[in-house]
């Protein structure tokens, strides 16, 4: 079917597609961790978040008409990553995936912006009308925040217990992307082009 000929993909089922592989790996990882093998939980965990990625954006390929780049490369860097843990038996692996997927994100931005290529126009166009100098600043602040999050991670994961960063991946991230994003209404406001006018009839 063309993609202008899909019917649109309800607010609900994006937000299952896209949720539903860190639910999935959480919630592995808490019931192997309480019923069974707490040692064992991770690995666990890892393989069903690798197939529950995979089914995502598969998902939302089929439904949408198009390959999701963002999810697809974190889907990626989860596979790759999710592979060394379940090999080497070393969970180091998947506790870096957040922090090389964020640092690439940020890169991304960041390197663009300074070559004068805004790519998150690119993704968010079709969501947002902005004027340049608001995508620069949104572009800038995306990048550093996805820079954030990869510090944050390492000093979470280095100092802190599996079952802490687990839980502070899943319910302590959401907070503070929220507070984030809500931080970036006054700029969007500030940048929004008025609609076009349609012409005499």
């Amino acid at each position: 079917m063309p993609d202008d000929e899909r019917p649109p993909v309800s607010t609900p089922v994006k937000l299952s597609i896209e949720l539903g592989p860190i639910a999935c790996f959480y919630g592995s990882y808490q019931l192997k961790r309480v019923i069974e093998d707490p040692d064992r939980a991770i690995y666990l965990a890892t393989g069903v978040f690798m197939v529950a990625i995979t089914a995502s954006v598969i998902a939302s390929r089929r439904l949408e008409g198009r390959w999701p780049a963002m999810a697809l490369v974190t889907a990626v860097f989860v596979l790759v990553m999710g592979a060394l843990t379940l090999l080497l038996q070393d969970a180091t692996f998947i506790k870096l995936k957040p922090t090389i997927v964020n640092s690439l994100f940020g890169a991304i931005l960041l390197g663009g912006l300074a070559s004068g290529r805004l790519f998150l126009k690119l993704v968010l166009a079709e969501a947002m009308q902005l004027t340049d100098a608001g995508w620069v600043q949104l572009t800038r602040r995306f990048g550093l925040w996805f820079f954030f999050l990869a510090g944050l991670n390492e000093l979470v994961w280095r100092t802190q217990s599996e079952n802490f960063w687990m839980n502070f991946k899943v319910f302590g991230l959401a907070p503070l992307t929220m507070a984030f994003l809500l931080a970036q209404v006054g700029l969007l406001k500030r940048h929004a082009l008025e609609p076009a006018e349609d012409g005499p009839q």
